[in-house]
């Protein structure tokens, strides 16, 4: 087929235009860093990452890892991270309230139907008669710092309990890794922790699960999806972009690993994918189990149980941990968060 001069010039100058179309689409990928933990209960980003949703969306991201909530927090604040998935503590409120943060979603659910977050006690406590989530009362308990998800998780179990606080040693390690080697060996008495850690550490007699925190507090918004405030006023679409790749990666994740309807070669994707960030120092054969058991419900489309939040926050200025003046609104962005009351 000839093509004529013009013609040619025609269909050149459109290449060139959809080229350039296509340069401008790359270059107009969002760079964020996306705060996270080594946890099964991370992978909706993970898997939002791996599978493309991110890119998708228009976004290009970097994952910086944390061993504690905490510390996550202050980093989104500060600007350093874009997003995190972090759990409610009393730096996070101290933090919103001075504006610099935000919640724009729910993550982390806990789910009276499937394992959650377990109570732990070491061996050696155990075997000195910490048998039940009552017998807590009088020993020791690991915490990463006052004010975290795991001082609030406890004051859950001491409440039905009917002891005190005041009746536990709690024993500040600031990271998740040094709990660890403080209840294997005996250090601190009991330790409250999400199910792929939990179970590890029952499987391998290293410490025993004593109870679940479902049991206590089956209405436990335990992550939430928190944003920098000065990224939120600069780019409100790129908030609502993330929060789209993150609920499909959430969607996948619940249908595959925890409500299990796609089917064994689904749920084994999943388990590979997720190990590239999850017990990555272990071959795949070992670190699945783990992987597998550690799968508990992350809320749909980002969903914000705000009465948990609520309960949360009563509690923490109950503590004087979390000024008085200090409300939900101040923590919670409505126009991105899908509330559930």
């Amino acid at each position: 087929m000839i093509i004529s001069r013009k013609r040619f010039l025609s269909l050149a100058a459109a290449a060139l235009a959809g080229a350039g179309l296509f340069a401008a689409t790359a270059r107009a990928a969002d760079k964020i860093v996306v705060g996270a933990l080594r946890f099964t209960s991370h992978s909706p980003s993970f898997i939002a990452f791996e599978r493309g949703y991110f890119k998708d969306a228009g976004l290009d991201v970097q994952f910086k890892f944390f061993q504690a909530a905490q510390p996550m927090a202050v980093a989104i604040a500060s600007g350093d991270v874009d997003f995190g998935v972090t759990a409610v503590t009393a730096g996070l409120f101290s933090l919103a309230e001075k504006g610099a943060v935000k919640v724009v979603g729910g993550a982390l659910h806990e789910d009276p139907k499937i394992d959650g977050s377990a109570i732990l006690a070491s061996m050696k406590a155990y075997e000195a008669g910490l048998k039940t989530p009552k017998d807590i009362k009088g020993h020791s308990f690991a915490i990463t710092q006052a004010g975290s998800s795991f001082h609030y998780m406890l004051s859950r179990v001491a409440d039905k309990e009917g002891f005190s606080l005041k009746d536990v040693k709690l024993v500040p390690l600031h990271k998740v890794g040094a709990i660890i080697g403080a209840l294997k060996t005996g250090q601190v008495d009991s330790w409250i922790i999400v199910p792929h850690i939990a179970k590890a550490l029952d499987g391998a007699k290293k410490a025993k699960i004593i109870g679940w925190v479902n049991r206590y507090a089956p209405d436990y918004q335990v992550t939430v999806i928190t944003a920098n405030a000065n990224l939120i006023k600069k780019n409100p679409d790129e908030v609502k972009r993330f929060l789209a790749a993150f609920s499909k990666g959430a969607a996948d994740f619940n249908a595959g690993l925890v409500d299990k309807t796609k089917g064994e070669e689904e749920a084994a994707k999943l388990v590979e994918l997720i190990h590239k960030y999850v017990y990555a120092s272990k071959p795949l054969a070992k670190a699945a189990k783990s992987i597998r058991r550690g799968a508990m419900r992350i809320s749909p489309d980002a969903q914000l149980d705000a009465r948990s939040i609520q309960h949360q926050l009563d509690w923490f200025k109950s503590q004087g941990m979390v000024k008085p003046k200090v409300t939900l609104d101040m923590l919670i962005d409505p126009s991105f968060a899908k509330v559930v009351k």
